[in-house]
């Protein structure tokens, strides 16, 4: 089982930047497309920003500009640069990660993180 440990959540200001990480336990495991979503209380989890596969990235229209999403191959971890963040940014950030272990000749399969609270205060 491929845990994903995520880190870098915490409070902010209005305006301030946080960067979160997100790296599969399992060495082996090849990244194949991953996303980060939030999800704000009493509201549905959301997609903010995500590598598909082929590598091409796609945002949220609500972080554009602001939010920057990048991988490190080598350390198999993926990021998520917060800028100018707002009250809005607000909420759990969990990452998701499809790939395959055994240097991705095993079976392609879906992990979520335990999430990580972000919060920006005004």
């Amino acid at each position: 089982q491929v845990q994903v440990v995520e880190s870098g959540g915490g409070l902010v200001q209005a305006g301030g930047s946080l960067r979160l990480s997100c790296a599969a336990s399992d060495s082996t495991f090849v990244i194949n497309a991953m996303g980060w979503y939030r999800q704000a209380p009493g509201k549905q989890r959301e997609l903010v920003a995500g590598f598909r596969s082929g590598g091409s990235t796609n945002y949220a229209d609500s972080v554009k500009g602001r939010f920057t999403i990048s991988r490190d191959n080598a350390k198999n971890t993926v990021y998520l640069q917060m800028n100018s963040l707002k009250p809005d940014d607000t909420g759990v950030y969990y990452c998701n990660l499809d790939g395959m272990t055994h240097y991705g000749l095993g079976p392609r399969h879906e992990y979520w993180g335990q999430g990580t609270q972000v919060t920006v205060s005004s």
